[in-house]
């Protein structure tokens, strides 16, 4: 392990939207520099231009801030290390390039696409694979002849040919690859801009990143990294291969199980720390089968030594129940906040609705709600003047024997009641169910149907007063008239 305090990086490429892994690596590495009074930077490895969306980079940051992922160092923050757009620093990665190539351990390749997909149609069907080392025998002549042309050319790292390269996974303990068995990969290409092996590595060393936590599928890529550090004669950072999230019943996690982006979870009405919690928890545990976790705990009992080796399967169903857990305990005034543009696109949010009734509605609802946009359905029954009425539940509890009798008799007592509130509200009930000798059942689920249209409510007293003594009598009105057994 480094002794110096730990700089590890997120370093994502702008061509789509910032999905679930993604996220996931950035919270492990924000989560480790957090623990260690470490650096968290943001690096931006956008050198593919033909991929390149802004759209993209604006999600992406967004997305970082929305789960309050803040970096250290990164665009907007600055840093000593500066630029940290791959694409301002081609310069460098051309020099090292070069470097190489003046020591021996690269080759500049003139092979033509034409010939390169010949060499690859030639190899099908045999053990071959790769690319076949053409120029990296070239002669001086040839060479020289080929540079005053003019011809276009790569960079390609001269992979020893004997011997294996190893390196030490944190999560997973040692790694040994077959030399025999490395391809003589692209440094740089014939546009000038890098691959990712030489920028990585590059950048990985003068930002002096301590620690790289990356996912699992880069392993193969590491032994490149890993010549790349001798051959400059610069210490490799540590390395920490996270597993891969997989579907529900294992396999490939597609957009079905639950790939999305971060900002497509923020529109559906997920909040973020029920996100962050979800994300934490595949592939690390802080303890036992603790699952609430709060930030702050998370920040105390990260280790990286406590990642899981096997992959983490993405539970849907988990995650909204933690995010529904996290919806009780919001701040009222955050969760008015979050849900208010709802309930006025869904044209729940007249003027007679005040702040006072909206504080006490949300209450209500925030106890039944697994997502944001939930607040529309839990909140309708309080402020629509129209509700729908589950069939189901008006067969079962309103057409029975004795319903019409007893919702009229309440009407009565609720026309009266005074104040409108819970507790008036439940002593006149009570009183009724004492005069007529009913069980409570008997007379409360119809009388819940007809206020709510559904067989399921908040308290039905606490339903009664959000509703209020106008909109209750009106339905009261509707159902003994319409629905009601005659």
């Amino acid at each position: 392990m480094p002794s110096t305090t730990p700089r590890v990086r997120f370093a994502p490429s702008p061509t789509g939207m910032l999905h679930v892994g993604g996220a996931r690596t950035a919270l492990f590495n924000w989560l480790f520099a957090r623990h260690t009074g470490g650096t968290f930077i943001l690096r931006i490895e956008d050198t593919d231009r033909a991929r390149f969306n802004p759209d993209a980079l604006a999600d992406l940051t967004e997305s970082l801030r929305w789960l309050g992922l803040d970096w250290d160092e990164g665009p907007e923050a600055g840093g000593p290390h500066a630029p940290y757009f791959q694409s301002e620093r081609t310069e460098l990665y051309r020099r090292y390039a070069q470097q190489l190539v003046d020591q021996g351990h690269a080759y500049k390749c003139f092979c033509t696409s034409e010939r390169l997909e010949q060499m690859r149609k030639a190899q099908e069907g045999t053990s071959q694979s790769g690319y076949d080392k053409r120029c990296r025998t070239l002669d001086a002549g040839e060479r020289a002849r080929l540079e005053a042309s003019g011809a276009p050319f790569v960079i390609r790292f001269a992979v020893p040919p004997d011997g294996a390269t190893v390196f030490t996974d944190l999560i997973r303990g040692g790694i040994s690859y077959p030399n025999a068995q490395q391809d003589d990969f692209v440094l740089l290409k014939s546009d000038g801009f890098p691959t990712y092996h030489l920028a990585n590595v590059v950048d990985d060393h003068l930002m002096e990143i301590t620690h790289v936590m990356r996912g699992e599928e880069w392993i193969p890529s590491t032994p490149k990294h890993v010549l790349l550090y001798e051959r400059f004669g610069w210490a490799p950072p540590v390395f920490a291969h996270l597993p891969v999230i997989l579907a529900p019943g294992g396999g490939k996690l597609s957009k079905r199980h639950g790939a999305a982006a971060v900002s497509e979870y923020r529109a559906m009405g997920y909040l973020p720390e029920a996100l962050v919690n979800f994300l934490a928890l595949l592939g690390w545990a802080v303890s036992g089968d603790e699952e609430i976790v709060p930030r702050e705990r998370m920040i105390a009992g990260f280790e990286i030594e406590r990642i899981n080796k096997t992959s983490a399967q993405f539970n849907r169903d988990k995650l909204d129940w933690m995010n529904g857990q996290y919806i009780r305990q919001c701040d009222p005034a955050r969760l008015i906040a979050l849900c208010r543009p709802l309930l006025e696109q869904a044209g729940l949010l007249g003027p007679e609705v005040t702040d006072e009734r909206l504080r006490f509605v949300m209450k209500l609802a925030q106890e039944r709600m697994q997502a944001l946009p939930d607040c529309i359905e839990q909140s309708r029954c309080f402020l629509a003047d129209d509700i729908p009425y589950d069939d189901a539940a008006v067969q079962k509890f309103l057409r029975k024997e004795g319903v019409r009798e007893n919702l009229e008799a309440l009407r009565r007592r609720f026309a009266a009641v005074e104040p409108f509130e819970p507790k008036a509200l439940e002593e006149c009930v009570t009183a009724y169910l004492e005069e007529s000798g009913q069980p409570l059942k008997k007379v409360v689920h119809p009388l819940r149907v007809a206020v709510t249209g559904r067989a399921a409510s908040p308290g039905i007293y606490e339903t009664l007063c959000g509703i209020g003594r106008e909109r209750v009598l009106r339905r009261l009105d509707h159902v003994i008239t319409r629905e009601c057994a005659a």
